[in-house]
């Protein structure tokens, strides 16, 4: 039901991927940049629609987008927070962006949906912190609620793989 790979969600076959957005929504750098270039203009296309209609999207909340060129039909835009020391209810912003990412896969029929390591880039949340708070999240979720299949953690780095591979054996 859970599985972790290391590589590019890019290139993950799934119905939906999530991507590590920004309140803007139109694109950025890291995982961001790189689900806009591969996914083509129709990503952005919707983005900025939903900009238009709701004025971009909040940490913690995500909005869903066609997949574009991608090999998923869905991108899920979820918003985590940046980090600031712990003391801005970061814990409970990123995992609410998880949630809020499941609960959109759920209603749109998906059933294989790729995460990635949200908010630990440039937004610095730590690793090890985000990877706990990633999996009880969503094992908490997939138990509660039927609908997705399997959920796959896709590590762009070692370091998160190990982190999120020993997390997910214990």
């Amino acid at each position: 039901m859970i599985e972790v790979i290391q590589g590019d969600i890019t290139k993950i076959n799934a119905d939906a991927i999530v991507n590590a957005a920004n309140t803007s929504l139109l694109g950025g750098g890291g995982v961001d940049g790189a689900i806009h270039k591969a996914g083509g203009p129709d990503i952005l296309e919707e983005c900025i629609d939903i900009r238009n209609r709701q004025g971009g999207c909040k940490v913690g909340e995500s909005v869903i987008t066609t997949g574009g060129n991608l090999p998923a039909k869905f991108v899920i835009h979820a918003v985590g927070p940046v980090w600031n020391g712990g003391k801005k209810n970061e814990d409970v912003l990123l995992a609410n962006a998880y949630i809020n990412s499941m609960k959109l896969a759920s209603e749109n029929g998906v059933k294989v949906l790729a995460f990635p390591n949200i908010s630990t880039g440039i937004y610095h949340f730590p690793k090890d912190r985000a990877a706990v708070i990633a999996i009880h999240t969503v094992r908490e979720f997939l138990s509660d609620f039927g609908g997705i299949e399997k959920v796959i953690f896709v590590c762009y780095d070692a370091e998160n793989f190990e982190l999120y591979t020993s997390l997910i054996n214990e």
